[in-house]
Protein backbone atom coordinates (compact mmCIF):
# COMPACT_ATOMS: atom_id res chain seq x y z
CA UNK A 1 0.00 0.00 0.00
CA UNK A 2 1.50 3.32 -0.96
CA UNK A 3 1.60 6.08 1.72
CA UNK A 4 1.00 9.54 1.06
CA UNK A 5 2.18 12.84 3.38
CA UNK A 6 -0.71 15.15 3.01
CA UNK A 7 0.72 18.82 3.94
CA UNK A 8 -1.59 21.30 4.83
CA UNK A 9 -2.70 24.06 7.44
CA UNK A 10 -6.19 23.73 7.13
CA UNK A 11 -7.39 20.38 8.92
CA UNK A 12 -10.91 20.26 7.61
CA UNK A 13 -8.62 20.14 3.85
CA UNK A 14 -6.32 17.46 5.35
CA UNK A 15 -9.20 15.66 6.24
CA UNK A 16 -11.00 15.51 2.92
CA UNK A 17 -8.13 14.36 1.12
CA UNK A 18 -7.26 11.72 3.73
CA UNK A 19 -10.44 10.44 3.33
CA UNK A 20 -10.71 9.96 0.10
CA UNK A 21 -7.46 8.96 -0.01
CA UNK A 22 -7.81 6.00 2.26
CA UNK A 23 -11.25 4.74 0.62
CA UNK A 24 -9.41 4.78 -2.70
CA UNK A 25 -6.42 2.58 -1.34
CA UNK A 26 -3.49 4.61 0.20
CA UNK A 27 -2.21 4.90 3.72
CA UNK A 28 -2.34 8.85 5.17
CA UNK A 29 -0.06 10.49 6.84
CA UNK A 30 -0.23 14.47 7.40
CA UNK A 31 1.29 17.37 8.69
CA UNK A 32 0.37 20.78 9.67
CA UNK A 33 3.09 23.17 8.53
CA UNK A 34 6.43 22.82 6.13
CA UNK A 35 8.58 22.11 9.11
CA UNK A 36 6.53 19.49 10.08
CA UNK A 37 6.29 18.16 6.31
CA UNK A 38 10.03 17.80 6.02
CA UNK A 39 10.32 16.16 10.06
CA UNK A 40 7.25 13.73 8.58
CA UNK A 41 9.33 12.79 4.98
CA UNK A 42 12.20 11.60 7.26
CA UNK A 43 10.33 9.60 9.82
CA UNK A 44 7.56 8.34 7.90
CA UNK A 45 9.35 7.66 4.34
CA UNK A 46 5.94 8.32 2.02
CA UNK A 47 6.05 7.52 -1.34
CA UNK A 48 4.57 10.88 -2.48
CA UNK A 49 3.67 14.00 -0.66
CA UNK A 50 0.98 16.67 -1.10
CA UNK A 51 2.23 20.07 -0.09
CA UNK A 52 0.09 23.12 -0.10
CA UNK A 53 1.67 26.09 -0.99
CA UNK A 54 0.52 28.91 1.30
CA UNK A 55 1.59 27.59 4.39
CA UNK A 56 2.54 29.24 7.43
CA UNK A 57 6.58 29.91 8.43
CA UNK A 58 8.11 27.60 6.03
CA UNK A 59 6.13 27.39 2.89
CA UNK A 60 5.71 24.99 0.31
CA UNK A 61 8.49 26.32 -1.99
CA UNK A 62 11.27 26.22 0.91
CA UNK A 63 9.82 23.07 2.21
CA UNK A 64 10.24 21.45 -1.35
CA UNK A 65 13.85 22.57 -1.67
CA UNK A 66 14.69 21.69 1.66
CA UNK A 67 12.98 18.05 1.23
CA UNK A 68 15.26 17.85 -2.57
CA UNK A 69 18.29 17.72 0.04
CA UNK A 70 16.89 14.36 1.38
CA UNK A 71 15.17 12.75 -0.73
CA UNK A 72 13.76 12.90 -4.56
CA UNK A 73 10.30 11.32 -3.27
CA UNK A 74 7.51 12.35 -5.65
CA UNK A 75 5.40 16.33 -4.83
CA UNK A 76 2.48 17.23 -6.18
CA UNK A 77 1.92 21.21 -5.08
CA UNK A 78 -1.08 22.80 -4.37
CA UNK A 79 -1.85 26.05 -4.56
CA UNK A 80 -4.95 28.73 -4.46
CA UNK A 81 -3.49 30.86 -7.39
CA UNK A 82 -3.64 29.68 -11.07
CA UNK A 83 -0.45 31.99 -11.87
CA UNK A 84 1.67 30.45 -14.37
CA UNK A 85 4.67 32.15 -12.38
CA UNK A 86 3.86 29.73 -9.24
CA UNK A 87 3.42 27.06 -11.31
CA UNK A 88 6.79 27.05 -12.88
CA UNK A 89 8.33 27.73 -9.57
CA UNK A 90 7.28 25.02 -8.20
CA UNK A 91 8.70 22.84 -10.73
CA UNK A 92 12.07 24.78 -10.13
CA UNK A 93 12.21 23.96 -6.89
CA UNK A 94 12.00 20.38 -7.24
CA UNK A 95 7.92 19.46 -7.56
CA UNK A 96 6.92 16.70 -9.86
CA UNK A 97 3.12 18.31 -10.67
CA UNK A 98 0.66 20.68 -9.66
CA UNK A 99 -2.92 21.32 -8.82
CA UNK A 100 -5.15 24.71 -8.55
CA UNK A 101 -7.55 24.62 -6.20
CA UNK A 102 -10.62 24.15 -5.68
CA UNK A 103 -9.60 20.33 -7.87
CA UNK A 104 -11.83 17.31 -7.70
CA UNK A 105 -10.71 14.72 -5.52
CA UNK A 106 -10.60 12.22 -8.21
CA UNK A 107 -8.40 14.82 -10.34
CA UNK A 108 -6.32 14.64 -7.11
CA UNK A 109 -6.29 10.98 -7.41
CA UNK A 110 -5.53 10.90 -11.09
CA UNK A 111 -2.64 12.75 -10.76
CA UNK A 112 -1.15 10.74 -8.10
CA UNK A 113 -1.29 7.70 -9.67
CA UNK A 114 0.29 8.84 -12.74
CA UNK A 115 3.26 10.82 -10.74
CA UNK A 116 3.33 7.24 -8.67
CA UNK A 117 3.39 5.33 -12.13
CA UNK A 118 6.00 7.80 -13.39
CA UNK A 119 8.54 6.89 -10.46
CA UNK A 120 7.72 3.18 -9.68
CA UNK A 121 8.70 3.20 -13.91
CA UNK A 122 11.88 5.06 -13.38
CA UNK A 123 12.76 2.42 -10.26
CA UNK A 124 12.12 -0.49 -11.44
CA UNK A 125 12.52 -0.23 -14.96
CA UNK A 126 15.75 -2.30 -15.56
CA UNK A 127 15.32 -4.58 -13.20
CA UNK A 128 14.63 -7.05 -15.20
CA UNK A 129 18.14 -6.88 -17.51
CA UNK A 130 20.80 -9.27 -15.97
CA UNK A 131 23.52 -6.52 -16.78
CA UNK A 132 23.04 -2.97 -15.64
CA UNK A 133 22.05 -0.74 -18.82
CA UNK A 134 24.96 1.62 -18.92
CA UNK A 135 25.00 4.64 -21.59
CA UNK A 136 28.55 6.82 -21.70
CA UNK A 137 28.56 9.81 -24.21
CA UNK A 138 31.57 11.98 -23.53
CA UNK A 139 32.51 12.28 -20.19
CA UNK A 140 28.73 11.75 -18.84
CA UNK A 141 27.47 8.36 -17.54
CA UNK A 142 24.06 7.47 -17.21
CA UNK A 143 22.97 4.07 -15.27
CA UNK A 144 19.96 3.56 -15.59
CA UNK A 145 19.67 0.60 -12.51
CA UNK A 146 21.15 2.47 -9.94
CA UNK A 147 18.83 5.51 -11.63
CA UNK A 148 21.95 7.98 -11.81
CA UNK A 149 23.70 10.35 -13.71
CA UNK A 150 27.81 11.18 -13.56
CA UNK A 151 30.12 13.52 -14.90
CA UNK A 152 33.75 12.28 -14.53
CA UNK A 153 32.88 9.87 -11.83
CA UNK A 154 30.78 12.40 -9.52
CA UNK A 155 27.23 11.85 -9.17
CA UNK A 156 24.56 14.44 -10.06
CA UNK A 157 21.48 15.37 -7.98
CA UNK A 158 18.42 14.55 -11.02
CA UNK A 159 14.53 14.16 -9.75
CA UNK A 160 12.99 10.82 -11.01
CA UNK A 161 11.35 13.04 -13.85
CA UNK A 162 14.57 14.53 -14.31
CA UNK A 163 16.20 11.56 -14.87
CA UNK A 164 13.67 10.82 -17.39
CA UNK A 165 13.60 13.39 -19.72
CA UNK A 166 18.05 13.49 -19.69
CA UNK A 167 17.70 9.59 -19.83
CA UNK A 168 15.84 9.91 -23.36
CA UNK A 169 18.13 12.71 -24.54
CA UNK A 170 21.63 10.96 -24.34
CA UNK A 171 20.43 8.06 -25.72
CA UNK A 172 19.46 9.31 -28.84
CA UNK A 173 23.04 11.97 -29.39
CA UNK A 174 21.55 14.71 -31.95
CA UNK A 175 18.13 13.57 -32.54
CA UNK A 176 15.70 16.51 -31.92
CA UNK A 177 12.69 16.11 -29.17
CA UNK A 178 9.91 18.44 -29.48
CA UNK A 179 8.72 20.06 -25.61
CA UNK A 180 5.66 17.40 -25.94
CA UNK A 181 7.55 14.57 -26.83
CA UNK A 182 9.55 14.98 -24.08
CA UNK A 183 6.67 15.81 -21.60
CA UNK A 184 5.15 12.59 -23.10
CA UNK A 185 7.99 10.40 -22.18
CA UNK A 186 7.59 11.20 -18.03
CA UNK A 187 3.61 12.22 -18.11
CA UNK A 188 1.23 10.18 -19.69
CA UNK A 189 -1.67 12.16 -19.50
CA UNK A 190 0.30 16.01 -20.76
CA UNK A 191 -1.70 17.90 -22.92
CA UNK A 192 -0.71 21.44 -24.84
CA UNK A 193 -0.08 24.09 -22.53
CA UNK A 194 2.25 21.96 -19.97
CA UNK A 195 4.94 22.48 -22.69
CA UNK A 196 6.77 25.21 -21.26
CA UNK A 197 6.97 23.17 -18.47
CA UNK A 198 9.93 20.83 -20.25
CA UNK A 199 12.01 24.67 -20.34
CA UNK A 200 11.78 24.69 -16.40
CA UNK A 201 13.20 20.53 -16.21
CA UNK A 202 15.64 21.34 -18.76
CA UNK A 203 17.07 24.12 -17.12
CA UNK A 204 17.19 22.40 -13.83
CA UNK A 205 18.87 19.36 -15.78
CA UNK A 206 21.15 21.97 -17.41
CA UNK A 207 22.23 22.83 -13.20
CA UNK A 208 22.81 19.44 -12.30
CA UNK A 209 25.03 18.46 -15.26
CA UNK A 210 26.64 21.52 -17.16
CA UNK A 211 29.83 23.01 -15.86
CA UNK A 212 28.37 26.07 -17.52
CA UNK A 213 24.80 25.67 -17.64
CA UNK A 214 24.63 29.05 -19.50
CA UNK A 215 26.74 27.77 -22.47
CA UNK A 216 25.51 23.78 -22.48
CA UNK A 217 27.95 21.38 -24.02
CA UNK A 218 25.74 18.58 -23.45
CA UNK A 219 21.81 19.51 -24.11
CA UNK A 220 21.44 21.88 -26.99
CA UNK A 221 18.40 24.22 -27.67
CA UNK A 222 16.98 23.70 -31.07
CA UNK A 223 14.99 26.97 -31.40
CA UNK A 224 11.35 27.02 -32.55
CA UNK A 225 11.24 23.02 -32.11
CA UNK A 226 12.78 21.66 -28.75
CA UNK A 227 16.19 20.21 -27.36
CA UNK A 228 18.41 17.87 -28.15
CA UNK A 229 22.10 15.81 -26.55
CA UNK A 230 24.70 17.23 -28.19
CA UNK A 231 26.56 14.77 -30.42
CA UNK A 232 30.35 13.62 -30.22
CA UNK A 233 32.68 15.26 -33.08
CA UNK A 234 36.03 14.47 -33.82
Amino acid sequence: MKKILVADDEEKIRKMICDYLEAVGYETVTAVDGIDAITRTVTENPDLIILDIMMPGLDGFDSTRRIREKTDVPIIMVTARAEEADKLMGLDVGADDYIVKPFSLKELAARIRAVLRRADKSQSAEEDEKTPSVITVKDIRLDSEKMSVYRDGERLDLTSVQFEIFKLLISHPGRVFTRMQLLNAFQEDAFEGYERTIDVHIKNIRKAVERTPSKPEYIETVWGTGYRFAEETG
